[in-house]
């Protein structure tokens, strides 16, 4: 899109939101691994006592936001569904030819809210943050009359993103919360969030999806994929199924591969085979920053598992052949504090290069060296 141009389709808009091949949590009607959390919000409903904010936390992209999405469904659309028996509702699954259900689906129900990081319509772009004044319209919404049911329900995706302004115009609205009114809030990292923002809320912490669940929807979502790949970057991805699909999109397996094998030369280093391989950096555009960003996360996610496995003496299943014993071998040639000083040595490459715009190329070379380093004593 051109600079400045501001989307007039509503498509346009929601592709700059949402530019992924799978479907968004607004139209998502799945979500396995889960089903306690799903349990614990229903219980809450039908109770009575349904507290007006909720914090659902845990890693990016394990179904937090399709959870939040699932349950103002069914507050707006879906609790007149009864049970097998003619009892309360079961779950959260609310039918496709609900009252209010496409409304709700194409985010313009008159009882809903989502803050969201904005569109700038200065540059045609999605803003960096949540802006205070989005809030203020977060505020006038919650104390309103609901317009087609008993609740109003506000999604905040994510907390993460909104500045100390805005955050604290939530705090405000959390200090009075107004009648029939649901505030789900979703938070990749709670801890950086305002304690009395958390304290106000009720907290339901999500667990990462297991191995298999992840394996399974990357076959849904992805199913080019192969049954091989799809193990492989469920294991990257840590129990984010969402974390596996910008992955296996990106082809970021093949990138992991390419490390390994870099890897695999310490503690003598393959210097030419890391020329190359740090070469690929150098380049710009939209393809060198996506992979930048997936050599961010796989370079930390490497080293992070080097050291569990040095706390907890088992080794991790290898995500590519080459990649068994290899943590093995390395953590026999040097003492964990020294691979502990080489990691954060290596984040702060990585940070100062993001921060002011370093040489990438140069940054994965010195961040390989430093690996190297670690596996040499220091000198008498």
């Amino acid at each position: 899109m051109a600079r400045g141009k501001t989307p007039s389709d509503p498509a346009e808009l929601e592709k700059l939101e949402w530019p992924y091949g799978w479907p968004p949590p607004w139209r998502n009607d799945r979500l396995i691994g889960h089903e306690q959390a799903e349990q614990t919000m229903l219980a809450a409903q039908q109770s009575g006592r349904l507290h007006h904010a909720w914090l659902l936390t845990g890693p990016r992209g394990i179904g937090k936001a399709t959870l939040a999405w699932r349950f103002a469904r069914f507050l707006l659309a879906g609790q007149d569904q009864g049970g097998l028996f003619g009892g309360g509702p079961e779950s959260l699954d609310v039918s496709a030819d609900a009252p209010g259900r496409h409304l709700i689906d194409a985010r313009s129900h008159p009882d809903l809210f989502h803050l969201r990081r904005a569109l700038n319509h200065d540059t045609g772009r999605i803003r960096a943050e949540i802006a205070v004044d989005d809030v203020r319209g977060l505020g006038e919404f919650m104390h309103m009359t609901p317009a087609m049911g008993k609740w109003r329900v506000a999604i905040v995706d994510s907390a993460d993103e909104m500045n100390r302004n805005s955050a604290n115009a939530v705090l405000k609205i959390l200090e009075e919360p107004p009648p029939n009114a649901v505030l789900l809030i979703v938070s990749h990292a709670p801890g950086r969030l305002l304690p009395t923002i958390r304290s106000r809320c009720r907290r339901l912490a999500m667990q990462p999806l297991d191995e298999d669940t992840v394996v399974k929807l990357l076959g849904d979502y992805a199913p080019e994929t192969k049954d091989e790949e799809r193990r492989a970057l469920a294991r990257l991805a840590e129990g984010s199924i969402g974390r596996a699909l910008e992955l296996a999109g990106a082809g970021s397996l093949e990138l992991y591969r390419e490390m390994v094998e870099v890897l695999a030369t310490l503690p003598d280093l393959d210097m030419p085979r890391l020329h190359g391989f740090a070469e690929r950096f150098a380049k710009r555009g939209e393809e060198a920053n996506a992979d930048w960003r997936a050599l961010n996360y796989l370079f930390d996610g490497w080293l992070k598992g080097l050291m569990r496995q040095a706390a907890l003496t088992t080794e991790a299943a290898p995500v590519v052949p080459m990649e068994s014993g290899l943590r093995a071998r390395l953590l026999a040639a040097a003492s964990l504090d020294r691979w502990m000083a080489a990691s954060e040595h290596v984040a702060m490459l990585f940070s100062r290069a993001d921060a002011v715009n370093l040489d990438r190329k140069q940054t994965v070379m010195g961040s390989f060296l430093a690996l190297q380093s670690a596996t040499r004593r220091a000198a008498p």
